[in-house]
């Protein structure tokens, strides 16, 4: 009878300890999926090919550039994810918010100015869905979805692409336009550039930007600010997103502006300028926020650095577009 119940005990502990082994891997499982799908969507994307494309159709390599980052947004967008694991992100997500708004300046200079005659003339209906349809908010996930949006941005964008073809909408590659363009990457950027230069934590106040601004007749206002630790790498990974599309946006200008800028001797500085955006892009095991007299760096400072030259040099190709 002992013997038996000896058995029974045993068969139990054997039955337990495989429920428990089960439970076990079934949770490492869980944990390397999660690890794995992370790993994938953390992945920053490649550099843009456009080919096939007529250099002769002024606009067409502006509008596939946009295209293809609403295409990348669109097919994997992060911001608004709540279930998948890639909720545990926040790097990638803040590097795709940075390419969106680069696509939301692009596409409303494209309706305002660069598709129209006169800003008097009938905005193009095809560029305005566009414009409309990237309004939405990057962070819905239903009713309707952000990507949801992304692609029907895309779907007006390719009929003003056809429409280019056909002659049935316009695109304008005056020196006008494109200062006009490159005054909103400059005050973009000017945005970002301050997010990266508040990163230190000896650096408690600025003066306001309106402040500094030429001719102002106002007094500088000093600013209190206070970035926490835990947003310094969103601002890190929202910078290199701005800096990765505008220098893809710059790539389709240079083809689609060629004659403008080789009339203003300006195809030498918008080369550096894009040089500059590519080397924002590099890959800190961890973004440190370190101190001056730190053995550690400051990677929002060493962005910053080379960010700003971007900056300028942006500055000083509109001068050389303005310029007669």
């Amino acid at each position: 009878m002992v013997l038996k119940d000896n058995l029974k005990i045993s068969s139990q502990e054997k039955g337990t300890r495989r429920y428990k082994g089960f439970i076990l891997i079934l949770f490492i499982a869980l944990i390397v999926f999660v690890i794995v799908v992370m790993a994938i969507n953390s992945t920053r994307p490649a550099a843009i090919q456009l080919t096939g494309l007529d250099r002769k159709v002024k606009g067409a390599h502006f509008t596939k550039i946009n295209q293809a980052l609403l295409k990348q947004m669109s097919d994997n967008w992060l911001p608004n994810d709540i279930f998948w694991p890639t909720i545990f992100l926040d790097n990638m997500p803040n590097f795709q918010i940075g390419e969106l708004e680069v696509v939301r300046y692009n596409i409303r200079v494209l309706r305002d100015n660069l598709s129209r005659m006169r800003t008097t003339d009938k905005l193009d209906p095809y560029a305005e869905v566009a414009f409309t349809a990237l309004s939405n908010d990057p962070f819905k996930w239903w009713f309707p979805s952000a990507e949801s949006k992304w692609k029907v941005g895309h779907e007006n964008l390719e009929l003003y692409y056809r429409n280019l073809l056909s002659n049935k909408s316009y695109f304008y590659p005056r020196a006008d336009n494109l200062v006009e363009l490159l005054s909103q990457y400059a005050s973009l950027m000017g945005g970002v550039n301050t997010r990266l230069l508040n990163a230190p934590r000896d650096i408690k106040e600025i003066l306001s930007i309106e402040g500094l601004k030429k001719g102002s007749t106002d007094s500088p206002r000093v600013i209190e600010i206070d970035i926490p630790w835990y947003r310094v790498d969103d601002n890190f990974y929202y910078a290199q997103g701005v800096a990765y599309a505008l220098n893809e946006s710059l790539k389709a200008i240079k083809i689609d502006f060629l004659d403008i800028l080789i009339d203003k001797n300006s195809v030498q500085l918008l080369d550096k300028i894009m040089e500059n955006l590519r080397r924002c892009h590099f890959e800190p095991l961890i973004v440190f926020n370190g101190d001056p007299d730190s053995i550690f760096a400051n990677h929002s400072l060493n962005l910053s650095g080379v960010f700003n030259d971007a900056r300028l040099k942006i500055d000083s190709l509109i001068v050389a577009l303005m310029q007669g």
